[in-house]
């Protein structure tokens, strides 16, 4: 079967439809997505049962430069700047330093162990460097896994901010196959050049995405999500356009407005989530068509081999000397050297000595392919078992009380406030997301002119509002009524404080 305009839709769903039935199953029998993805593409393509036809390296690129865009930014958007911030300077140094330690010690045993030029071999080495956050994201999620510590957050970290680290490299060393003569000294400063531009686009970009979300009104709510979505395209594209590493931009953008407070934000971390899941899905599918099972039993052998090295040495060399200046345990060094997992983004970045040509460029494919298969088969299924002989999960019932304190800390309230605006007050006219209010208080909902309406960030207070705020606790109410420019111990209000199940009015 060939894909085409009328059949493709069809063929799309289809595949869709399997992907979410796979993805059930994986849940109960503990296989990560990833695989099972990749599996019905293959099984799809041009040598399974489905006899699609697709061979078409270009196109699978741009789909996963597209893919990539949405999985980091659902990620940055997704992550706390609180939570990461302990750990910063770990997840720094691992996704720097430490890709670039494996790029370098896996090229050189490629070249010491085959016919591989010395840039041939970094060349491989620097795409599988980095860890994949598509794979590290769904494991750790679908396992349930509880961590000790700060373990979570600096491998969420790492594996979300290193595919930029990756992608320079890959482009250098890619660079210096197609041209030999060229000096490796020459690729220093387009390497620095990539990740300043990135870094500071990335920040840039975010504030003026925040300052445009807030400020511009848009007639229908759904233009917002897709006016995000606009921010990100153009924060990759915009950083690639100048010379600065796109990804880098993408990810630091998106950390930087999902630590903001922004119109419907809710709504953004809910759909990109969607997002991120439907764009995984599209580009494992892809990656699985675009696949020859054939061509990768003759690299069975050295893509073992390959695989083995980059599980016990490569990784734990790279992780053990990023982190040896840090206080950390040498069971948590264990552990993070385990979830090296190679997923999507190598396979894709694979596909860039397939474009340029490159006579190794089909061999290097279909290694890295074995490579990221036997990653996540190895060490994705075993996670939660090297977690727990290092003794770095949590109780069950300490498992089970962080969970629900996760998902409840944000949300729960002791005191109930009914607050009215009078109309001489100065934040009169201001949409919420314009008065900073405090996290620690929440406005439930408003009443005017004798009827009620949920508020968001967009909302505009009028004169004369009764606002019911639920807050932690009295400080919380009084950093709360502040923010409005109101007198918490004048106030004229109404409030009703939980002292069990049933509130009593005070």
């Amino acid at each position: 079967m060939t894909l085409t305009t009328e059949n493709i839709l069809l063929v799309g769903s289809i595949l869709l439809f399997l992907s979410l039935f796979a993805g059930k199953t994986s849940y109960k029998f503990g296989v990560p997505l990833l695989i099972f993805f990749l599996g019905i593409g293959m099984l799809a393509g041009s040598e399974g049962i489905g006899g699609i036809y697709y061979d078409n390296p270009k196109t699978a690129q741009f789909i996963g430069i597209v893919a990539l865009n949405f999985i980091l930014f659902s990620g940055g958007l997704d992550t706390d700047w609180n939570s990461i911030k302990p750990v910063l300077w770990q997840g720094v140094t691992l996704s720097t330093l430490g890709v670039l330690v494996t790029a370098l010690s896996v090229g050189l045993f490629v070249h010491w162990i085959s016919d591989f030029t010395l840039f041939e071999g970094l060349l491989l080495g620097s795409i599988v460097s980095s860890t994949d956050s598509a794979a590290v994201f769904s494991v750790l999620r679908s396992k349930m896994l509880a961590l000790k510590g700060n373990l979570r957050p600096t491998l969420e970290l790492e594996s979300g901010s290193n595919d930029p680290m990756a992608y320079v490299l890959t482009l250098s060393f890619l660079g210096l196959v197609i041209h030999p003569e060229s000096s490796l000294l020459g690729t220093i400063p387009v390497f620095f050049k990539q990740l300043l531009l990135g870094t500071l686009m990335g920040f840039a970009l975010g504030r003026a995405g925040k300052l445009m979300i807030n400020r511009i009104r848009l007639d229908y709510e759904g233009l917002y999500i897709v006016l995000m979505i606009a921010i990100m395209f153009f924060s990759f594209a915009a950083t690639d356009f100048v010379g600065g590493n796109g990804f880098l931009a993408v990810y630091l953008c998106a950390i930087y407005l999902g630590n903001q407070e922004l119109i419907h934000k809710k709504k953004f971390l809910k759909s990109f989530d969607s997002f991120a899941w439907l764009m995984q899905i599209v580009l494992f599918l892809t990656l699985g068509l675009l696949v020859f099972p054939r061509q990768i039993v003759p690299v069975i052998g050295i893509g073992l081999i390959i695989s083995v090295f980059l599980i016990l040495v490569a990784r734990p060399l790279s992780v053990f000397l990023s982190l040896y200046f840090f206080r950390i345990q040498t069971r948590s060094k264990i552990f993070i050297s385990w979830v090296g997992l190679r997923g999507a983004v190598p396979i894709v970045f694979a596909t860039y000595p397939l474009i340029a040509g490159i006579d190794k460029a089909p061999m290097i494919f279909n290694i890295v392919f074995f490579i990221s298969v036997t990653s996540v088969l190895i060490q994705g299924t075993t996670l939660s078992l090297v977690a727990r002989w290092l003794g770095l999960t949590l109780p069950e019932n300490l498992k089970a009380r962080t969970q629900v304190d996760i998902q409840l800390a944000d949300s729960i309230k002791s005191v109930l406030t009914e607050i009215t605006l009078p109309g001489d007050n100065p934040v009169i006219g201001k949409q919420l997301v314009q008065l900073k209010l405090p996290n620690t208080s929440h406005i439930s909902f408003i009443e005017r002119n004798k009827k009620y309406l949920t508020p968001n960030g967009a909302t505009v207070l009028e004169k004369n509002d009764r606002l019911f705020v639920l807050s932690e606790n009295k400080e919380a109410l009084k950093k709360f009524c502040e923010s409005l420019e109101i007198d918490p111990d004048g106030l004229n209000r109404k409030k009703v404080e939980w002292t069990g199940s049933e509130p009593s009015t005070a």
